[in-house]
């Protein structure tokens, strides 16, 4: 199976460290490259010495168990007992096909080596050395940063344009919808009734269905919107806009706005995919 991954690079005291992420929330971090801190010409001695230590296993075992619904927990009975023995050798690999773990991955080709969740390669890295520890989460905190930094400016970009494409959707709906004679409140409610045809064409659910869902948050249903959502739902007042001068009914529009938030929803995803790099099978 082709997986898609997301590769990044801490930079600690001189060192490149690799992380990748494949669902974009648990990432992984070569315990390869942190162990070329201690042992530049064979990191997989350094790594074997970590996994010989009987704290270290019992650690991984408590991670798995708490991430890891197959953990082989009988298979690690048996290996506890015999760990900090000086016979007792452990290697990733014995320790991936074993216990089922997925805390722990080997890669091979361009990116092989070790890695490790971040949970784990932070304590591999404080085993190493507490103060080259320190210096890998301050370079992982900087990546966090710039990652929600620009999570945060694509967001509100995409949200600056919901707005401006608004004013083309209230003046088409001012001009074609809402004739001179009408109240305030009647000229209120037409305006609502629109926005609520595009959030059920994209949502599924009208703004009042969104609030009696969700008691506890602040704010409307777009403000919790993703940032493919928001520039699908630009699209769809620009769109929108067209099919009223257009004169389509409601319904009409309804199963257009739709079709089109579906296509362009798709679209979006298939092209965030491409972006990324791709990888053989592990």
């Amino acid at each position: 199976m082709t997986k898609t991954i997301k590769k990044d690079v801490l930079h600690a005291k001189g060192v490149d460290i690799g992380i990748y992420t494949t669902d974009f929330q648990n990432e992984f971090i070569s315990l390869t490259d942190i162990a070329k801190y201690r042992n530049e010409d064979d990191p997989r001695f350094v790594i074997q010495n970590w996994m010989r230590n009987r704290n270290t296993i019992e650690f991984l075992a408590v991670w798995e168990e708490l991430h890891n619904p197959d953990f082989n927990r009988v298979q690690f009975e048996a290996v506890k007992n015999e760990a900090g023995l000086n016979r007792f050798v452990m290697t990733p690999t014995k320790w991936i096909e074993q216990m089922n773990a997925l805390g722990i991955v080997s890669k091979a080709g361009r990116y092989g080596g070790t890695y490790a969740h971040s949970d784990i390669a932070m304590s591999f890295a404080t085993w190493i050395s507490p103060e080259f520890q320190l210096y890998i989460m301050k370079d992982y905190r900087r990546l966090k940063m710039d990652e929600n930094s620009s999570l945060s400016l694509n967001w509100n970009l995409n949200r600056e344009i919901s707005k401006l494409n608004y004013h083309i959707h209230t003046d088409a709906i001012k001009a074609n919808l809402i004739p001179p004679d009408l109240t305030q409140e009647q000229i209120g409610y037409t305006y609502a009734s629109e926005a609520d045809l595009l959030n059920v064409a994209l949502f599924g659910k009208t703004a009042k269905q969104w609030r009696t869902g969700n008691p506890d948050k602040k704010g409307n249903i777009r403000d919790y919107a993703t940032l493919n959502q928001l520039l699908v739902l630009a699209n769809m007042e620009s769109y929108n806009a067209i099919l009223i001068e257009q004169g389509k009914t409601q319904s009409e529009r309804l199963i257009a706005l739709h079709d089109l938030a579906v296509r362009q929803m798709q679209t979006m995803a298939s092209l965030n995919t491409a972006r990324l790099p791709q990888v053989g099978t592990d």
